[in-house]
């Protein structure tokens, strides 16, 4: 009885609030961003005062997925499946319903239920952003427009009158339009969290930042933070990645940033502007924070923060995040707000996808049939044990990835090769199991696992056998 009366407590302080008002929802996402690069998880130099007290006002999960991409911009499914609430390789078809008035994407389904909805920053969605969210500020593209010197580099001794600089406004990317546009999505929040203060309807902000993706720049104080000598190289770094189906340099655009192969020096530099990207986008959201606490609506919001993704920056030989290793797959997840939990970590797998029906649980709104995603809050207040018995992942038509319990799988198809890790054991990936004979019967099990849910996921490839790409072209997701 004492049981059932403390979940019901729970329950109350989390979805009632004691209050007749609906709560507001401010929904932060930021671009390429690993788990580690939050100060407060404990694992870089990463200086990130605001999310870091945004971790201790809240609970964060250590290990949120996406589920990976059908082109080489990664972000375009992970924003798509976020949007629609559609699993990665129904996502396509989702959006193209959400399009046709078919089904109703994320802001939409909270405009229905008396919302106001905003945006400002990357959309990168393939429909039109003002179809779907009521009010539109300072629309970014995918990416900052970058310039050919950003590429290949850094080579130490190079000439550095003609080396390419992340405070440099010359170069574009970040800088065009003459204000940093972590700083201009900022602008934009602030502007609108003032507006919104007398508002009767409660409001559902997106505010998406197109940091730390590359090109990684920001304010040269900012990258002065980071001394080179104080950076230290991932333990997994690698020259070269060594499965890259034979190929000497690939075609992915997100490797051709830094040297081939890779130098201590370059990814040193690399993982600097990475942290100084991050450090002034930090600031930015604390800009935004500091509004919504001026603005007196903040104890009746609920803030939202993930990334669509991580990034390497060096581990195993990669710099991009068309990879199946954890520093790719995993990103930040905090969410704070009225009764939740501060100061907590819980290690239980989800997606990142699930910020949209963990959203409308907050609202009280009904989740749709057609949103594969799950809200987070049962796991919070221990209704359930785990949202998903596996993980999945995958890359186009050359990578497979499954996760259960501690054990992870990743198939490389076209080239016949598996990998197999215990992430409780081996978290950075490095002692790879497939090969070993005492792991051979674990081996078969995730490979039948992982078949079984790419048969249930519609995956465009038929099997782990199917190595002809064709097959993957042909299909419709």
């Amino acid at each position: 009885m004492k049981n059932i009366l403390n979940l019901v407590l729970l329950v109350i302080g989390i979805i009632g609030y004691g209050q007749t008002e609906k709560p507001n929802i401010l929904f932060i996402f930021s671009d390429d961003q690993s788990f580690e690069t939050i100060g407060e998880n404990g694992q870089t130099i990463v200086e990130t005062p605001n999310l870091d007290k945004l971790t201790k006002n809240g609970t964060t999960f250590t290990h949120a997925y996406n589920q990976g991409a059908w082109s080489g911009a990664v972000c375009v499914a992970s924003r798509s499946m976020m949007i629609s609430g559609s699993s990665l390789w129904q996502a396509q078809k989702a959006v193209v319903k959400v399009k046709n008035k078919e089904q109703l994407s994320w802001p939409e389904l909270m405009s229905e239920a008396g919302y106001t909805t905003y945006i400002s920053g990357k959309w990168h969605v393939p429909m039109p952003v003002d179809s779907v969210f009521d009010v539109v500020k300072n629309i970014k593209k995918g990416m900052p427009k970058t310039v050919k010197t950003a590429y290949n580099r850094p080579i130490k001794g190079e000439n550095p009158d003609i080396a390419w600089y992340p405070w440099d406004k010359e170069n574009g990317g970040f800088w065009k339009g003459g204000k940093h546009w972590s700083e201009v999505l900022a602008d934009d929040g602030v502007e609108y969290i003032e507006r919104a203060k007398n508002d009767e309807a409660p409001f559902f902000m997106y505010l998406a930042f197109n940091a730390p993706h590359d090109p990684r720049q920001a304010p040269k104080e900012y990258v002065d933070k980071y001394v080179l000598d104080s950076i230290k190289l991932p333990e997994n770094y690698q020259d070269l990645y060594p499965d890259m189906g034979g190929k000497a340099v690939p075609k992915i655009r997100d490797e051709k940033l830094a040297p081939f192969p890779r130098t201590p020096y370059a990814i040193k530099v690399h993982r600097q502007e990475y942290y100084a990207s991050i450090t002034y986008m930090d600031a930015q959201i604390g800009r935004i924070l500091d509004a919504l606490e001026k603005s007196g609506k903040a104890d009746n919001t609920y803030i939202i923060f993930t990334s669509d993704h991580g990034l390497a920056v060096g581990h195993h030989g990669l710099v991009g995040k068309q990879n199946m290793y954890e520093h790719s797959m995993r990103a930040p997840f905090i969410i704070s707000g009225p009764g939740i939990k501060a100061n907590k970590k819980l290690d239980t797998p989800i997606y990142i996808q699930d910020a949209m029906a963990t959203s409308l649980e907050l609202a009280s709104i009904k989740k749709p049939d057609y949103v594969a995603f799950k809200s987070v809050l049962p796991l919070m207040q221990n209704r359930t044990k785990k949202n998903y018995e596996t993980i999945f992942g995958a890359y186009m038509g050359t990578q497979r990835m499954l996760i259960k319990d501690q054990w992870k799988l990743i198939v490389y198809p076209k080239i016949k090769k598996k990998k197999l890790f215990n992430l409780l054991e081996d978290e950075l990936e490095i002692n790879d199991l497939a090969n070993n004979p005492d792991y051979s019967d674990k081996l078969d099990e995730m490979t039948n696992s992982l078949e079984a849910k790419m048969d249930k996921n519609n995956d465009p490839m038929t099997s782990l056998d199917a190595v002809d790409y064709t097959v993957y072209k042909k299909r419709k997701h």
